[in-house]
């Protein structure tokens, strides 16, 4: 193996990043001084920690212009579309900071003469957080910042793909006063990656990436009970009802399928239109993604970059044939994007219609600019077929019956019920998956139960005659 980590752009094909492995030697020294740092940080008072943690999201907002264009060129996200990442951030770093009053708090036990009682949320100690690279700002945070705000310390280990974010987190911190050894980021292989899981001083590791990487992380931990969270895979459903606003449905379905290039876990990947507006959806749908501008993601007038690598985009078309070899029909014709090009990460957007509801494009998770459209005839089909992955990160019902979402979204087996709306964390809001989309939670108040552990003090005044 090279003895450094490369990142290639999707851009241009050029090397945009270089970082040397971290040695053992320094992996084993920033796990000491993770212990260390966190047993003096754990002591620090709530307060304070959220003083830091608001300093560090005006650090990150100070640099959000030179973050977009970092992001742009490690994963090739439009530039157009890149600060709404740095945004999306902030948000959520500061609903957690805000929420971590509440949620930290002592919860009372109720009175009891001669007797307090209460349960205090003490913190883990190291969190490990491996994120990756389709979202790598938004993705590290989900973890980062409810950690530290609960007294542990963190090592970030990002995907090879987006280390500059994780510098970049390391660069805030350091600027908002966080004590050293608190926050640390190691550029590390996934060898030794799996050491650090496996490793005593570690007490969770949040990952998120892939099924399979999901696997990798439980086989690495399976000899210790450190916990672990797990944001993984999805092939997310979309039912547009009868009664739908139709224009607002296919616009932002379009846009829950091919933003950020169809690389989102809670993308959309299966839609289900009842059958009264199936043909005019299409169309509608159809002649929308055909206006995308497939380009150069340094330009602002591009709204659909390239994919991560040219592998992933070949992946993509080899799903697409074999999905058209079952039956399927592929609606837009590649050659109408002139950047679409075999060999390279530029891919066109994709419709596909006519698939079988068991063929693998309904099945599995297609990473790209992709949508499937079927008709459905009546509620209960569409909530079988939403339901028939899996996957379970996200649905979303388009309606305008918000009785009937409540209803048929009790029926959806799912981390998250959208109605109206689609590919969106709101941080007041748990974030978890069911099934092989994962299991834990990040966001809201919940997802600091999963960064602490409860611990019960039951105290008895004795008093003597």
């Amino acid at each position: 193996m090279s003895a450094t980590q490369k990142t290639v752009s999707p851009v241009d094909g050029s090397l945009y990043v270089e970082r040397a492995w971290a040695a053992r030697a320094e992996i084993e020294a920033a796990l000491d001084r993770a212990v260390l740092a966190q047993a003096a940080w754990r002591a620090v008072p709530l307060a304070e920690r959220r003083r830091v943690l608001h300093a560090f999201c005006d650090a990150l907002a100070a640099r959000a212009t030179a973050i977009a264009t970092e992001i742009t060129w490690q994963m090739g996200r439009p530039i157009a579309a890149a600060p709404g990442e740095v945004r999306g951030t902030l948000e959520r770093a500061r609903h957690m900071i805000d929420a971590a009053e509440g949620a930290l708090a002592d919860i009372d036990a109720g009175a009891k003469a001669g007797f307090t009682r209460f349960v205090r949320r003490e913190p883990l100690g190291v969190v490990l957080t491996i994120a990756a690279w389709n979202y790598p700002f938004l993705i590290a945070v989900n973890s980062v910042v409810p950690a530290i705000l609960a007294g542990n310390a963190v090592i970030l280990k990002h995907s090879a793909q987006t280390p500059l974010a994780a510098e970049r987190f390391a660069e805030c911190f350091a600027a908002a006063g966080l004590p050293p050894g608190v926050f640390q980021v190691l550029h590390v292989t996934h060898a030794d990656t799996e050491r650090v899981i496996a490793d005593a001083r570690v007490g969770f590791v949040a990952f998120t990436g892939s099924v399979g990487g999901g696997h990798a992380v439980q086989r690495a931990a399976v000899h210790r009970f450190a916990g672990t969270g797990l944001e993984l895979g999805g092939n997310d459903p979309a039912y547009v009802r009868a009664d739908a606003d139709f224009d607002h449905a296919v616009e932002n379905l379009v846009d829950g399928a091919y933003f950020n290039s169809g690389q989102s876990c809670c993308g959309i990947g299966r839609i289900y239109v009842h059958d009264s507006l199936y043909p005019r959806f299409v169309d509608a749908f159809v002649a929308l993604t055909e206006r995308y501008r497939l380009g150069n993601p340094t330009d602002p007038a591009t709204n659909l970059g390239p994919l991560v690598r040219a592998k992933a985009a070949d992946e993509v078309r080899t799903a697409v044939a074999a999905a058209v070899a079952l039956g399927a029909r592929a609606l837009i014709e590649e050659r109408r994007f002139a950047a679409s090009e075999r060999g390279t990460p530029y891919l066109a957007p994709q419709v596909l219609v006519d698939a079988r509801q068991d063929a693998p494009i309904m099945q599995e998770e297609t990473f790209g600019p992709l949508a499937v459209i079927a008709p459905v005839r009546t509620d209960d089909e569409a909530i079988a077929r939403m339901n028939d992955s899996r996957y379970g990160l996200t649905a979303s019902l388009w309606t305008a019956d918000e009785a009937t979402a409540l209803a048929l979204g009790d029926r959806l087996a799912t981390g998250t019920v959208f109605m109206n709306r689609c590919d969106y964390l709101d941080p007041a809001l748990a974030w978890v998956g069911v099934k092989d989309s994962g299991r834990g939670c990040t966001l809201s108040v919940i997802g600091f139960e999963h960064l602490t552990r409860p611990k019960s003090f039951h105290l008895r005044t004795v008093t003597r005659s």
